[in-house]
């Protein structure tokens, strides 16, 4: 056989061999199936599953990163597990146990490094993104040499990231601009900081606190000014309800020039003014609210809430301020994320083992996905996001 020859079967067989056709990842997610420990990877555009990933562990609270090509998504478990996911291959790619109890985690400004925070041992450990070797361990160590459990780990310009320090009470910030000589600042912050967000242009870092009747605040560009307390008592005075579910802060609740922060253990959205920090409204909702989520032009905030109003999702208009819808796409709603420019929806609802696809002008539904107990929700433009 001639050399052509040769080279032509050559190629074929390749060809036959490779089973995913070239693409891009920009319209590609995850929808985590928690009693399953895997992960549905599904097509927005498409509105369809494209597979599932087994073998993540315990996905009880899991979150996800995406590395910045958008091909890998970075699977954080409750048992400690960091899972790096090839959405394109749909395998895993990598695969460490790092903790004993970790929540979630964040990825560096320039893609190199994802952190994990962890409740046990208490701490950030940090690792290659391409190898998932580790780069640094960074004990939460305070008092009198115990370890506190951290949240609200946020990645921030600089190659730093922001955390939380629930026992201690303090906000840490590492910066991994030279990762041999790392730099931690500390920040009191208050009593109980619960969860933490950044706001999208990685200037203000934001810790909600559980034990104190208000939230800090640190500003990223002067840190020398250390961490203000905003919100002062927006619930004192006033009986506190029942807790449910703690909520969730991230950057996705800024819209515009307000932020739209779910208050603890009350029925309301606190709206913010992020220029003063000063609260500037209040709208009530049906529930608790666990998630609110800004659409990506800042027109609409969705709320999720816990139970036992957590069949419900409200949609607020931020032009005017009030609910203009309240929808029930199942039992159990846990999360929603919208496509990267925000004309659709997608709600996942645990107990009905579906998620469900909004059009969010006309606030109709588009499609329904089967998904074994389904609960976060990722989508690949997050690559791209400070905090998310």
């Amino acid at each position: 056989m001639r050399a052509s020859g040769l080279l032509l079967l050559a190629s074929l067989l390749i060809a036959g061999c490779s089973t995913v056709p070239p693409r891009g990842t920009g319209d590609l997610g995850v929808v985590i199936e928690r009693d399953a420990g895997r992960v549905q990877v599904v097509d927005t555009t498409a509105r369809a599953s494209l597979g599932r990933v087994n073998g993540l562990g315990d996905l009880s609270h899991a979150s996800v990163v995406f590395a910045r090509d958008g091909r890998y998504a970075y699977v954080f478990g409750r048992d400690g597990g960091l899972t790096k996911v090839d959405l394109l291959l749909r395998r895993i790619d990598r695969r460490v146990m790092q903790a004993g109890n970790s929540i979630g985690g964040a990825i560096s400004q320039d893609g190199r490094f994802v952190a994990a925070q962890n409740y046990a041992p208490g701490g950030v450990k940090v690792f290659d993104a391409v190898t998932l070797a580790p780069v640094a361990d960074i004990p939460a160590v305070y008092g009198d040499g115990r370890l506190s459990k951290v949240v609200g780990l946020a990645d921030a310009p600089g190659n730093r990231f922001v955390f939380s320090l629930f026992d201690a009470g303090e906000i840490w910030v590492a910066d991994l601009a030279d990762p041999a000589h790392l730099a931690i600042t500390k920040f009191p912050a208050g009593k109980q900081p619960y969860d933490g967000l950044i706001t999208p242009d990685g200037r203000h870092y934001i810790a909600g606190l559980f034990g104190e009747d208000g939230l800090a605040l640190l500003d990223l560009w002067h840190p020398e000014k250390g961490v203000r307390r905003i919100l002062d008592g927006y619930g004192r005075g006033e009986q506190k309800l029942p807790l449910y579910k703690m909520p969730h802060l991230r950057g996705w609740a800024v819209a515009g020039t307000r932020a739209y922060l779910p208050a603890i253990g009350r029925h309301e959205i606190l709206v913010v003014d992020t220029q003063s920090w000063q609260e500037t409204a209040r709208i009530p909702v049906a529930g608790q609210p666990v998630f609110a989520i800004a659409r990506p032009d800042g027109r609409q905030v969705w709320v999720s809430f816990a139970f036992p109003d957590n069949q419900h999702v409200q949609v607020i208009d931020t032009e005017s301020g009030r609910l203009v819808r309240t929808l029930e796409p199942g039992q159990a709603v846990l999360h929603l994320e919208f496509t990267p420019r925000g004309e659709a929806v997608w709600v996942s609802s645990r107990d009905d083992g579906k998620v469900t696809v909004y059009d969010t002008a006309r606030l109709e539904k588009l499609a329904e996905l089967p998904a074994a107990a389904p609960s976060g929700i990722f989508f690949t433009h997050r690559a791209g996001r400070t905090g998310f």
